[in-house]
């Protein structure tokens, strides 16, 4: 082998060992629509529940969902701080077992996932998502049909990113609950600390 094969041999050598990741990276990107497409929140949304990692769908939910997810987490948490500072049996268990979940959990990815399960939209998820059939696109707004005919509603948020509409009415809905719930507690916790300076 003259100088020149070999040459010629460890540059096709690198060129494919260099090529290999381009290529895979390209390959994935032609086949993996963008996140900023209607199309690619669904995929992301479908690959994490497939994977069984639902806390990777919290960010392809609707800003209205993320914030109320962020109110929830923030309320459970704040009421379980002042139920386990103030409360006295029985109440104070069976507060813990109402709220501990919510506000135990690390974020408010996680906080859905915990709602996610008790409600059943994860096993929902799981059954229903199926191949795209067609995207219908008006304004912000938009719909993925599936192969099996389920339609999923995504909304355009400020940052451009698409999020699942789903469950947006019950997460504000509870986000609403869990302000009521976090007054309540507060005024609770202040009676009962109120009676314990009184003794």
């Amino acid at each position: 082998m003259t100088r020149r094969q070999a040459l010629a041999v460890l540059g096709g050598a690198a060129a494919l060992i260099g090529g290999i990741p381009i290529g895979w990276s390209l390959y994935t990107t032609l086949r993996f629509p963008s996140d900023r497409t209607p199309e690619g929140c669904y995929v992301r949304i479908a690959l994490a529940i497939s994977k069984s990692r639902p806390a990777d769908c919290f960010a392809y939910l609707e800003t209205a969902s993320q914030h109320a997810l962020f109110s929830i987490h923030d309320y459970r948490k704040r009421s379980l701080a002042r139920i386990r500072a103030s409360f006295e049996e029985p109440e104070r268990s069976r507060l813990l077992e109402a709220y501990g979940a919510e506000g135990d959990a690390a974020g408010p990815p996680e906080c859905w996932v915990v709602l996610a399960h008790q409600r059943g939209w994860d096993t929902r998820l799981r059954r229903d998502l199926s191949g795209i059939k067609s995207v219908e696109i008006v304004g912000d707004r938009a719909t993925i049909v599936t192969s099996q005919g389920t339609r999923y509603p995504f909304r355009r948020g400020d940052n451009g990113l698409w999020g699942l509409t789903l469950f947006s009415g019950d997460l504000v809905a509870h986000k609403e609950r869990a302000a009521r719930d976090f007054e309540m507690v507060e005024r609770a916790a202040n009676d009962y600390d109120r009676a314990k300076q009184a003794k």
